[in-house]
């Protein structure tokens, strides 16, 4: 694996590609990416406000005469931290999932942008809140979304690169893709994987992710590029998949015993994953879970689970 400090910025990360940290991972503190050849580039994903997106262009359209001359943006998925800049790459075509397309019409920055505005009324979700999205600026974001859709996958050119786009959501969310470019056996793999951060599961089911995980083990593979965290390679995916069967096998032992989610959720041992952040997460998971263990098929409510997670942080703190 290439050796690059985690540290905010741009990163080369050899072959002309580039990755964008923003440390520490959790939270809306997501990673970009830059492919180019011949003096394109493809740009994966933007940031979640302008200021940051910004910061992020300028620098590597110093790096790079490609970081001047973006030809296409993928998104990788719907959520604000990977799509909100979407509006300063100016010229590019948008690329996503189709069902990442469709997902992006309904989370905009307005709503995340008028939650702000309510936290000092909203108790200890609005604390959460604030701890969480404190940090962003949503209010002048013009939400601009993909010109081209695609489904399972769909194969890129830039100069003389392939770029394979491999949709393997519903995972995370709907439309999960992953971007990857065999030539120079470096993958951008998005929210399938947070290194050192918990993975959240917004739609599941668990099994994709798993899948997913799967399939990037059996890549022919050096560098791996997170959605959340530093570079890692595979024994960072075993630690997402890890994750998974062991909250999944935790889960179903109490949903079998009659626990309700949250209950569930507080009682689970985070065990070799407690020292990720974000571990609040394990709330939306086990939720997710207990959908799948009763075939539910209900969509989970944002609004609520943040009021669990902001529940379930508190107590954490206090403890």
């Amino acid at each position: 694996m290439k050796q690059v400090t985690y540290i905010k910025g741009l990163h080369d990360i050899g072959n002309g590609n580039y990755v964008y940290f923003l440390p520490d991972g959790s939270w809306g503190w997501s990673n970009a990416g830059l492919i180019t050849s011949q003096g394109r580039g493809l740009l994966v994903d933007t940031l979640f406000d302008l200021a940051l997106t910004r910061e992020m262009l300028a620098a590597m359209r110093q790096a790079t005469p490609a970081g001047g001359a973006i030809d296409i943006l993928v998104n990788t998925h719907f959520n604000g931290d990977h799509c909100y800049g979407n509006e300063l790459v100016e010229g590019a075509r948008i690329i996503a999932s189709a069902a990442c397309a469709e997902e992006m019409q309904h989370e905009t920055p307005q709503m995340m942008a008028a939650y702000q505005k309510m936290a000092p009324d909203l108790g200890d979700l609005g604390v959460f809140f604030k701890h969480s999205f404190g940090s962003f600026k949503f209010d002048d974001i013009t939400p601009r979304l993909p010109t081209k859709t695609f489904e399972k996958r769909l194969d890129l050119k830039i100069g003389k690169k392939t770029v394979q786009l491999l949709e393997v959501g519903p995972a995370h969310s709907k439309g999960d893709t992953i971007v990857y470019v065999p030539e120079d056996r470096t993958l951008f793999a998005a929210d399938i994987l947070f290194i050192g951060s918990t993975p959240i599961m917004w739609v599941g089911p668990v099994k994709n992710w798993i899948a997913a995980c799967e399939l990037i083990l059996s890549m022919d593979l050096d560098v791996i590029v997170p959605g959340h965290g530093p570079l890692t390679d595979k024994e960072g995916v075993k630690a997402v998949k890890g994750y998974f069967k062991y909250v999944t096998a935790e889960a179903r032992r109490r949903y079998d015993e009659g626990m309700n989610a949250d209950e569930a959720a507080v009682d689970i041992k985070l065990g070799p994953y407690a020292s990720w952040t974000a571990p609040e997460r394990i709330v939306v998971n086990v939720h997710a879970l207990y959908h799948e263990f009763s075939g539910d098929s209900t969509p989970l409510a944002a609004a609520t689970m943040f009021d669990q997670m902001s529940k379930y942080w508190m107590k954490m703190k206090n403890d």
